[in-house]
C-alpha cells in the first residue's frame, strides 16, 4: 500500500486585529478551525482555497501571500495532513449562501481569544498559523505552481 497524506489548504484572514474562525462540528465535538478544506481534483491550491473560504464562509477571498507548508499527524494511526496555508483578504459577502455542511458559524477572534480557546481548536495548526502570520512568515504566490 502506498502512504500518501491528505493535501489541504487552510485561509489566514486578519481583519481590524482579528481572524476569522470557523465553528464547526467534528468527530472530536464543536471544534474552532480556519477556513479550511481539501484540494479537490483538477484544482489549484490557490483554487482551492478560495473555494473553501467562500464554501466555509459564504466570503470571497483573494490570497495575497503563502504563509506556510506543514505536516500533521493527530496519532500514530491517524491520516497525515499536509497543510498550505495562504493569508489574503475577504471581499463581497454573499449573506444568501448557505454555508457548508458541519459549519455553524464564523466567529471573528484575537490571536489572545485564540489561545485562550486551545482546547476547542481542531488542531495546533489553527494557532500555530496564526502565530507564523503574526511573526512575519509570508511568502509570494510565486513559491506556489500550478
Amino acid at each position: 500500500m502506498v502512504w500518501k497524506p491528505n493535501v489541504t489548504v487552510a485561509a489566514i484572514i486578519e481583519q481590524d486585529g482579528r481572524f476569522l474562525l470557523v465553528e464547526e462540528n467534528t468527530s472530536q465535538g464543536v471544534k474552532l478551525n480556519q477556513p479550511a478544506g481539501h484540494l479537490e481534483p483538477g484544482e489549484t491550491l490557490v483554487e482551492a482555497i478560495k473555494r473553501e473560504v467562500l464554501e466555509e464562509t459564504a466570503f470571497t477571498f483573494e490570497p495575497k501571500f503563502a504563509t506556510g507548508i506543514q505536516l500533521w499527524t493527530r496519532a500514530p494511526d491517524d491520516p497525515t495532513f499536509l497543510r498550505i496555508t495562504f493569508s489574503g483578504t475577504v471581499g463581497q459577502f454573499h449573506q444568501e449562501r448557505e454555508l457548508d455542511s458541519g459549519i455553524i458559524q464564523t466567529i471573528w477572534l484575537t490571536p489572545k481569544e485564540i489561545e485562550n480557546a486551545s482546547q476547542k481548536l481542531r488542531s495546533p495548526l489553527v494557532l500555530s498559523c496564526v502565530t507564523d502570520y503574526l511573526n512575519g512568515h509570508v511568502f509570494p504566490l510565486s513559491i506556489i505552481r500550478p
